[in-house]
Order: structure tokens, then sequence, then C-alpha cells
């Protein structure tokens, strides 16, 4: 059993992109399916499939390279909020990662964006990872 799920999905991108995979394959759930959203929306990923034939579910990722330097878009997935200490942040301080390069994935009462998203819509929420 894996007590956070969130950080397992992190870490098997992070895996597939360290092994140069076009495609990674992760169980679903709803939170890990509007994290895929973002992560797409955002252009760090290429593609995405959800593919829910079995009991779980599962989400297919295609992973975005640069075809000249075989670079991932996808540099630094880190997981701030844990199980053990969960990070949460009001609208007045949200993060900037990477001086606005990167982005936060936050999970607000109106859904998972990034801190963007949240700043314009007035809303804080629980920091679940930063991406560069």
């Amino acid at each position: 059993m894996n007590s956070d799920p969130i950080a397992d999905y992190l870490t098997r991108v992070r895996n597939a992109i360290k092994a140069n995979h076009r495609v990674v394959e992760i169980p679903s759930s709803n939170i890990k399916k509007e994290i895929t959203k973002v992560l797409y929306e955002k252009g760090y990923i290429q593609s995405y499939k959800f593919d829910d034939s079995s009991v779980q579910g599962t989400i297919k990722i295609a992973l975005k390279y640069n075809p000249t330097t075989k670079q991932s878009a996808i540099v630094k997935l880190e997981r701030v909020s844990k199980p053990g200490l969960r990070k949460y942040t009001g609208n007045d301080s949200l993060p900037r990662v990477l001086n606005g390069l990167g982005i936060a994935i936050l999970s607000t009462s109106k859904g998972v964006m990034t801190e963007k998203e949240a700043k314009s819509l007035n809303v804080g929420g629980e920091v679940l990872c930063y991406v560069y």
C-alpha cells in the first residue's frame, strides 16, 4: 500500500524521465488526473490518456523532450506538502517557483491549479508540488 500517491506519481514521472522513456503508465486517481491536466496545459508533457477499463484505471503520459538535445521539458518535480507535514498558503503568500519560470501546483477549494491561476481567483490552498 502506498501512503502518498502524489509522491508516487511524481517519482514515476521522474524515473521515466531519467530513463528517457517516451511513455509512463501510472495508477489513476482524481487528484492525479487533475495534476496531469495542469502539466499538459502548461506544456510540461506532450499528451495524456485516461484508461478507465480496469477497476482503478491508469493514466498514460507521453513525456516531452527537446528533439535536438534530448532534454526533458521537466527539469525537476518536487513534492512540497507531505502527509506528515501539510503546507498550506493563503492567497497573499502564494509561492513563486524560479522567479516565475516554474509552476507550483495547488489544491484549492476551486480545484487543482497553478499558483498564477489561484492568484487571479484570489484563493489559497495546499501546495502539492513545484515543477520546472
